[in-house]
């Protein structure tokens, strides 16, 4: 299996009818992740034990994912390991893997990812966007910001929303639009 690459990988993970941005850790040849406790997909993962990491090139998704719930429509299932999992109907791939929890401390799980089974969906290859990994990054601050109210995350999403306006397409424009409705 080979869809990820060394370093953290941004994706959507799936879980039971749950969706959220993630980013999978490949260091060593071992798949982790870094869950929240408190947050739906560690509740899911601790229940079921699957996680789905859909490859998706849109940056809507991904702010909307971080900040609310998909429809039930949004997601197909799969049988991995003799499992039933959900994935996003709209992935351009997509790995399954067996989650199991292998640390824990006040505020997290850190969980090891094995890999069952993956597709290709939409063969496509993405030339590095800077507008879409603005979006990336004014993301993940735009929800430790709700959490903080940090000056510092706030200037940092502003800087980012910038660059996406001004080196992405459509999608990253309607993105930072989202993120900027967030921070009213």
């Amino acid at each position: 299996m080979g869809l990820l690459r060394e370093g953290i990988n941004e994706v959507i993970g799936t879980t039971r009818l749950n969706a959220a941005p993630m980013g999978v850790i490949y260091r060593g040849g071992r798949y982790t992740l870094a869950l929240f406790k408190g947050s739906h997909t560690a509740e899911n993962i601790l229940r079921d034990g699957w996680f789905v990491a859909n490859l998706i090139y849109d940056p809507v998704i991904y702010v909307g994912t971080a900040f609310g719930d998909l429809s039930f429509d949004a997601f197909v299932s799969l049988m991995a390991d003799g499992m039933e999992m959900h994935r996003l109907k709209s992935a351009e791939a997509w790995i399954a893997f067996r989650a199991d929890v292998i640390g824990e401390s006040g505020e997290a799980y850190s969980i090891a990812l094995t890999p069952l089974k993956e597709e290709v969906v939409i063969d496509a290859i993405h030339p590095v966007n800077r507008g879409f990994n603005a979006i990336i990054e004014a993301t993940v601050h735009a929800t430790r910001f709700i959490m903080t109210n940090d000056p510092e995350l706030e200037w940092l999403i502003r800087h980012h929303l910038l660059l996406a306006r001004k080196c992405g397409g459509e999608r990253e424009r309607e993105a930072a639009g989202m993120i900027e409705e967030l921070l009213k």
